[in-house]
């Protein structure tokens, strides 16, 4: 059962249960796509649709608090070092990523410019107005 507060339900997102962008997103399986036959793919893209509600533990619209417990181990974990990798990968793999946009970040993040990953996740939360994120620790 999910718990609740003042009728929203509570997502916890514990930090301690991922420590790379590939766990983050098996973590948000187990969170969001509770008791549902399919899994989220590996996007942000995917994430965001999934905050919408619909595919798992809450309805389209419906207000959710989502706690998310030792964060400052997340902003580390999916800050710089990460966000590099991931780009990387995605300029060597090629196809189907647009190399091009992807070589831009790459430079612009080892600049020090530019969002982490830590910072492009906390923004697809916040863009979702039915739920309320609270960072902790």
């Amino acid at each position: 059962m999910t718990p609740m507060i003042d009728e929203k339900k509570i997502i916890i997102i514990n930090a301690d249960n991922f420590s790379d962008l590939t766990s983050f997103y098996e973590e948000m399986n187990k969170l969001f796509m509770k008791d549902i036959d399919w899994k989220l793919g590996q996007s942000l893209d995917a994430l965001n649709d999934i905050l919408y509600g619909g595919f798992g533990v809450y309805d389209p619209g419906e207000q959710v608090i989502v706690l998310w417990n030792n964060f400052s181990k997340s902003k580390k974990d999916l800050g710089l070092e990460e966000t590099i990798k991931n780009y990387q990968m995605k300029v060597n793999k090629g196809y189907p990523y647009n190399v091009m946009l992807f070589q831009e970040k790459l430079a612009e993040i080892k600049n020090g410019n530019g969002p982490t990953l830590c910072d492009i996740i906390i923004e697809i939360f916040r863009d979702h107005k039915n739920i309320e994120l609270k960072l902790n620790g």
